[in-house]
């Protein structure tokens, strides 16, 4: 599976960009699954219900299954590793990653107009460009943060997912 991330500051763009490029490319005939960091504590189990009764009797892992979809809730001892988590997916034509500024798979950042932090590019030779609406000096190509059909080229080149490769 091809590895491609979007990463940037606290409201920048990174989760709106990404689900534009899922739709984008989607529409390609390309599969994508996505991983999405965050730093806040994540529970997707309620108190008192039957899957919160199963983990909180020790299961290592906990399946919740209707007719539409599945969630598999996991006990974790350590943070897993990105690597790990993209393990566990199905196979697919391209994972896109938000956030894990740190991993050094390629990434597109996020820049906005007024943005005060300053560009993660400068300091992190994985991301190999920075989508932004501002007039910025970087060491990396910039793209017009709303072209997602450029954007989305970008990626796919990148990645070896280019046009004329569709299903």
């Amino acid at each position: 599976m091809k590895v491609f991330g979007v990463t940037g500051w606290k409201n920048n763009g990174k989760t709106t960009l990404v689900a534009k490029l899922v739709a984008e490319i989607t529409s390609r005939g390309f599969t994508v699954s996505t991983v999405k960091r965050t730093h806040h504590s994540v529970d997707l189990d309620t108190p008192g219900t039957d899957t919160f009764k199963h983990r909180q009797s020790g299961a290592n892992e906990v399946m919740l299954a209707s007719d539409a979809r599945y969630a598999i809730l996991k006990e974790l001892s350590e943070p897993p590793s990105l690597a790990h988590m993209i393990s566990r997916l199905s196979p697919v034509d391209l994972v896109l990653v938000e956030g894990f500024k740190s991993e050094s798979h390629d990434k597109i950042e996020c820049h906005r107009k007024g943005g005060e932090r300053p560009l993660i590019c400068e300091s992190n030779t994985s991301v190999v460009a920075v989508a932004t609406d501002a007039p910025i000096d970087a060491p990396v190509p910039l793209l017009a943060i709303d072209d997602i059909v450029d954007i989305a080229d970008f990626v796919l080149a990148k990645v070896g997912l280019e046009k004329g490769m569709e299903k």
